[in-house]
């Protein structure tokens, strides 16, 4: 940690001063475009985005490569630099937006109203991998096919994932049409085609990937962290009932490829650093990882302690909270998905992106999608408002947020990710 981090730290940009989610101690990574402009990189200070190519010229050395490496309509090029320029740009901004900033004058006609700008994907994402880290999500879900026997005998072993759909990745506030296939319920003899019936939400982590690995050349666990370029959440929306069907035996397909939607804020390590804890100990009785997914420096600190909300808003009431969960109940660490996913030669690439699963709680109140809370559909929840719920309807939109608090130190946030269901077309 450094003077980044530093709670009496102030800006010059008033609204960030108690903001959220962006304060000073933020300074989350996108791609935006104010009203008439194209797109192009920034950062989020209070209620303002700072142009990075246009700022460049008054940075130095790594911080100014990295500025200008973020000027264009994607972060990939950024990403590719590493965790160095990505730091030293880091600390370069927070001394250029700080109270007293000698460069006050140069940088405030760069600053534009974050409600006047479009957002947009942060990197042109080349692959998507979705893993399957949220252990309370496993077992919930496996009691519901499997009730004595929920988690498969590799689930301990393996940071079990597969590959999504990257073309289908769309920014928060994009709408999601309810998608169709095929569903065959246990009522039902024979499949039929048709709109999703049992749509649903997962609350899940995005872990951007940075410097990428050659072909062949496995990334180790000890540097898997450096490979990483920042967070941000994701919505693994998904069809249960076309999931049920097609899902045998091979992993979602079109239960899950129409959308997938993550916020567009890249939250970066550096500003995650005062909220890491040590991985959650194994509860007695389950496997060590093997040698290539263990390593004592990313057990003590390669958790995050950030709570995860998931809210519903209908087209009667709301938003209603339906969740509150914490991503240190992932069961492996986003080191040991990097590890494990280039561990047989797959060659990662900036830009890049992983969900990280659903993160549930092991208590109900902190259950991270409607299959869990709803029992598969079986027990209808109640909104405050009188209505009921199995899964989701055409019109809610559903929000997930996430924030980072420790005593002695700054919050942070994520910005939001939401998205409201359209009927099928």
């Amino acid at each position: 940690m450094d003077a980044t981090h530093d709670p009496q730290r102030r800006s010059f940009v008033a609204s960030a001063n108690g903001h959220a989610d962006f304060p000073i101690q933020n300074l989350p990574l996108g791609i935006f475009s104010p009203k008439g402009g194209a797109a192009r990189g920034g950062v989020a200070i209070g209620g303002c985005i700072l142009d990075l190519g246009a700022v460049a010229h008054l940075l130095g050395g790594d911080a100014r490569r990295a500025a200008e490496a973020a000027a264009g309509d994607a972060l990939n090029a950024l990403f590719a630099l590493g965790a160095g320029p990505r730091r030293a740009l880091r600390a370069a901004l927070s001394d250029l937006l700080a109270e007293g900033s000698a460069q006050r004058a140069a940088v405030e006609p760069n600053l534009y109203d974050a409600a006047d700008c479009e957002m947009h994907l942060p990197a042109r994402i080349g692959d998507y991998t979705d893993f399957f880290a949220g252990i309370h999500h496993a077992t919930n879900a496996g009691k519901q096919f499997r009730p004595d026997n929920p988690l498969l005998p590799n689930y301990k072993y393996v940071p079990v994932a597969y590959h999504g759909r990257a073309s289908s990745l769309r920014i928060s506030g994009t709408d999601v049409r309810r998608p169709k296939g095929q569903r065959k319920p246990a009522s039902e003899t024979v499949p039929t085609y048709g709109p999703s019936r049992n749509l649903d939400y997962e609350m899940e982590f995005g872990i951007w990937i940075g410097t990428g690995n050659a072909q062949g050349e496995p990334i180790p666990i000890a540097e898997a962290a450096e490979h990483i370029a920042g967070y941000c959440l994701l919505n693994d929306w998904s069809a249960r009932d076309i999931q049920g069907w097609e899902a045998q035996p091979l992993g979602p397909f079109l239960a899950k490829n129409f959308c997938t939607s993550i916020s567009p804020w890249v939250v970066t390590p550096e500003a995650l650093e005062p909220f890491r804890i040590a991985q959650a100990p194994r509860p007695e009785g389950d496997p060590k990882p093997l040698d290539y997914l263990w390593d004592e420096a990313d057990q003590a600190r390669g958790a995050l302690d950030l709570a995860v909300e998931v809210l519903l808003q209908t087209p009667k009431g709301g938003p209603f909270r339906l969740s509150i969960s914490n991503t240190s109940h992932l069961y492996w660490t986003f080191a040991q998905m990097v590890a494990h996913h280039s561990c047989g030669g797959c060659n990662l690439a900036p830009g890049d992106l992983f969900g990280s699963g659903t993160i549930s709680s092991p208590t109900e109140d902190g259950f991270g999608a409607l299959l869990e809370i709803t029992y598969g559909g079986r027990k209808p929840i109640t909104l405050p408002n009188g209505e009921e719920r199995r899964f989701l309807e055409d019109g809610d939109t559903v929000i997930f947020s996430a924030r980072a608090q420790r005593d002695g130190f700054v919050s942070i946030g994520f910005g939001e990710c939401r998205g409201t269901i359209l009927p099928a077309t």
